[in-house]
């Protein structure tokens, strides 16, 4: 049996489960569900307001631009003295704006804005963006040009996800979005809050990646004991992933101080565990990846004990095992590959900073990169080992009878 990384995860329902393993499954997951519930009755901010930020954002208002021309940087009523510019000087963009948002809603603003390598390219007919300080609405003053609008775009591109998972997927396709829908619910009102409330951030994405894998395999796959398998296999792993993050982040002396880190403890006015935040977001970051293999690898083993009832765990695990190792190089790479996307512009401006190949790979962002992908994909590889040899040992302790009485009953229904 050839397994590849396009895959697919269910065919048909699955055949219930007998009692035996029914049971079984639930001692195993009940007191890991009981401590999820607990850990985020305890982690979560009860009564307690979020900090704003210290550093003044201003508040977010739209416009259109009407006209946008560079030259010199010339403020409201200022003149240019002489006839050419000063070739040293850096030149501005002055956009003139109708605002289409705030209280200065239908009227018109002129905004100077220096030209810097890093800054945006603006253009006569852009949707912008801009903040707003509270000051006179009339006065340029008050506003900073900030970014582009982004909202239509982003819109259309979800709902096109959206159709392409429901028309492929159809009802499980819904549920996939809603669990999907639901996993960001974790992330916004748990994970968000309890970490910004000053709770450790590795103690609060053990708690929530558990919610939201909880809520995701079982609400995707079904209440089965294949899932609930997957469920255990995923555990095991995230706990792998979370260890070999925290040990070798610490020998690597890494600090979690990336620029969006340091942009966060400044608007927060305190310091916050960066090292752990960093740990967070890994082992929520590999969580959906877990998901895929843990329950390819369950319903391949369960699969084959119920083609050949025969078969022992030891018979299941060496089968299971070997479809697994078609999957997880793929698996691996999807993983690497995401990280070293997400990471390119650090790479580039390292690979032009002029120092040699260990210092590069030893700075922080690009070692937290490597230590992020390699404790992810550890995590990945144990997956399958780990989640099929439980789905072999529960899996083999089906009777054969209720074997035969479900496939026969499957049979019939074909």
């Amino acid at each position: 049996m050839g397994h590849g990384h396009g895959h697919g995860h269910g065919h048909g329902p699955a055949a219930p489960a007998s009692q035996r393993v029914r049971k079984l499954l639930v001692w195993l997951l009940a007191p890991l569900a009981v401590l999820t519930v607990v850990g985020m009755a305890v982690l979560y901010p009860w009564g307690t307001s979020l900090p704003t930020s210290t550093v003044p954002q201003g508040t977010p208002v739209q416009a259109t631009i009407t006209t946008a021309t560079s030259g010199p940087c010339l403020q409201q009523g200022q003149v240019q003295v002489g006839s050419q510019p000063d070739p040293n000087a850096k030149p501005c963009l002055t956009a003139d704006l109708q605002m289409t948002d705030g209280a200065a809603t239908g009227k018109p603003i002129r905004l100077t804005v220096p030209i810097e390598p890093g800054t945006p390219r603006f253009s006569a007919g852009d949707k912008v963006v801009l903040a707003y300080n509270g000051g006179n609405p009339a006065d340029p003053q008050s506003y900073v040009l900030v970014d582009f609008q982004r909202g239509t775009p982003l819109v259309l591109l979800a709902a096109l996800f959206a159709v392409a998972v429901l028309v492929l997927g159809r009802w499980q396709g819904l549920a996939a979005l809603v669990a999907l829908g639901l996993s960001f619910v974790v992330i916004v009102l748990f994970v968000l809050p309890a970490i910004l409330a000053g709770e450790n951030p590795l103690l609060v994405a053990i708690a929530g990646a558990g919610a939201i894998m909880f809520i995701a395999l079982y609400l995707t796959h079904g209440l089965t004991a294949r899932t609930s398998v997957a469920v255990l296999g995923t555990l095991v792993s995230l706990a792998l992933i979370g260890i070999l993050s925290a040990i070798f982040s610490a020998a690597a002396s890494l600090t979690g101080l990336d620029e969006g880190t340091t942009t966060l403890i400044s608007s927060l006015g305190h310091g916050i565990d960066a090292r752990g935040l960093l740990l967070a977001g890994i082992v929520i970051g590999a969580l959906g990846v877990l998901d895929d293999v843990t329950i390819t690898q369950t319903s391949a083993v369960w699969e084959l004990r119920r083609a050949n009832p025969a078969l022992g765990w030891r018979e299941l695990y060496r089968s299971g095992l070997r479809i697994g190792r078609d999957h997880v190089g793929s698996a691996v790479n999807t993983l690497v590959m995401a990280y070293a996307g997400a990471a390119l512009p650090v790479m580039l401006y390292s690979a032009i900073s002029g120092v040699g190949l260990g210092a590069l790979l030893g700075s922080e962002d690009i070692a937290a990169e490597i230590i992020r992908t390699l404790a992810g994909s550890v995590g990945i590889v144990a997956a399958v080992p780990v989640t099929t040899v439980l789905a072999a040992l529960i899996a083999a302790r089906e009777p054969v009878d209720h074997l035969l009485s479900t496939t026969n009953l499957a049979e019939t229904h074909e």
